[in-house]
């Protein structure tokens, strides 16, 4: 045993685990605010679900091999082939626009550097039966509204907004025929902080009609000016820019496509999403529209302490009795139906002395020690707020149905000891 995981692959311990946790807490209010339903699939799908529906790019990444039936099949290493295969299923049983999220594991075998690994979790939101460009400004907005859950604002991220559409009719313009469009979009996906030298040598003859486009002498699209329209109609005007060096490298975008970047350029994208139009219709489905992004939770992890946002790292429970060993009976009485009431508390299984008891919910971060001495015996517990010090005396009783009722309850203690 080496006592490390694998290279690119992380131990959330207590405290990252926390603030894990609140990542995903703010990725889901965001998304139940704005009307999305959480959906799963599975970490394992078959290899031909990558090969054939998400570029060269992704297959090259993926984590395959063969099942012990002799299937081809992947760790999934995004989330949309997964959400475009169960809607293609199941779409009629759902009224239109179909707005779903997920909080998936995903996979990919690529170098780790700050940001980057070879498993994160991924906010995933997608928008199935809308045509126009409203679908885009509703989860730019919603991708906006997580990330302001989260302490950021318009001041701390960009959202990059460009459109495939207008790079197709570029490119066409410019001669590169219909096969060779992929190749030169990922080449455009890979060239941010590239010299001029490199992208000549990279674009040929396209470079410097290139350069003209991302100096803002194309116009923007009519999608594209409809989409700042709807985000500015949504409150979220001021955090969206037009950049048309915005191109995702991944085969199945269509349309308007769109990434979060920190203001500094100190990171790599936060966020990334567009049009996906023709996915469902290459699944064997019914030909719909469909739009999403994605937010991993890595690079967001690493703007979150550059910006010096401090996420709550909630762990452990939040009462802890504290016991004499002659009352203990007493004790897990109250432990079990607190928890009942929706409590958190712990104790100390071994009731060891006073005051290492008290060492241990301390320890353990609780708020409250609930101190259960010979003075129970007369109705009386103590209660102490451990951080403080402050204490005081609460009383108990047992009801006719043998449930105890403490005076002042837990949610009154706050008050009482303030």
């Amino acid at each position: 045993m080496t006592g490390q995981p694998l290279p690119g692959f992380r131990d959330f311990f207590p405290p990252e685990h926390s603030a894990l946790r609140s990542i995903f807490e703010a990725w889901r209010e965001a998304s139940r605010r704005s009307g999305f339903s959480e959906y799963e699939g599975p970490e394992l799908e078959s290899l031909e679900l990558y090969t054939e529906k998400s570029g060269d790019e992704i297959v090259a990444q993926l984590y395959h091999f063969k099942d012990k039936g002799d299937r081809e099949v992947a760790l999934r290493p995004e989330m949309t082939p997964t959400f475009a295969r169960m809607v293609a299923s199941q779409h009629r049983n759902y009224r239109k626009p179909i707005k779903w999220f997920s909080v998936p594991r995903l996979f990919r075998y690529e170098r780790p550097q700050r940001g980057r690994h070879r498993e994160h979790y991924q906010w995933n939101c997608d928008m199935v039966g809308e045509k126009s460009v409203a679908a885009e400004a509703e989860l730019i907005a919603t991708l906006c509204l997580g990330l302001s859950l989260l302490g950021l604002g318009a001041n701390d991220v960009v959202v990059k907004v460009s459109d495939r559409s207008w790079w197709d009719a570029f490119l066409a313009k410019h001669g590169v025929e219909e096969k060779d469009k992929p190749g030169v979009l990922r080449t455009l996906d890979k060239l941010e902080g590239s010299t001029p030298e490199q992208r000549k040598d990279k674009l040929g003859k396209l470079a410097g009609f290139v350069e003209e486009a991302w100096q803002g002498q194309g116009a923007d699209s009519e999608a594209l000016k409809a989409v700042h329209q709807g985000v500015k109609d949504l409150g979220y005007g001021g955090w969206c820019e037009t950049d048309l060096r915005v191109v995702r490298g991944l085969a199945y975008y269509t349309g308007v496509v769109f990434e979060v970047h920190d203001r500094a350029g100190k990171l790599r994208a936060v966020a990334g999403g567009g049009r996906y139009d023709d996915l469902l219709k290459k699944l064997g489905g019914e030909d719909l529209p469909a739009v999403g992004f994605g937010m991993g939770d890595a690079v967001l992890a690493e703007l979150l302490k550059e910006k010096k946002v401090l996420l709550e790292k909630k762990g452990g429970a939040e009462i802890f009795v504290v016991a004499e060993k002659a009352e203990k009976s007493l004790a897990l009485a109250l432990v079990g139906q607190m928890r009942r009431n929706g409590w958190s508390v712990d104790y100390d299984p071994g009731a060891g002395k006073w005051g290492k008891q008290l060492e241990v919910a301390e320890a353990k971060g609780a708020r409250w020690g609930l101190l259960v001495g010979r003075e129970s015996a007369e109705g009386r517990l103590g209660l102490k707020e451990l951080a403080t010090r402050k204490q005081l005396e609460i009383r108990w009783s047992r009801a006719a149905d043998e449930n105890i009722c403490l005076e002042p309850n837990p949610g009154e203690w706050a008050k009482v000891v303030g």
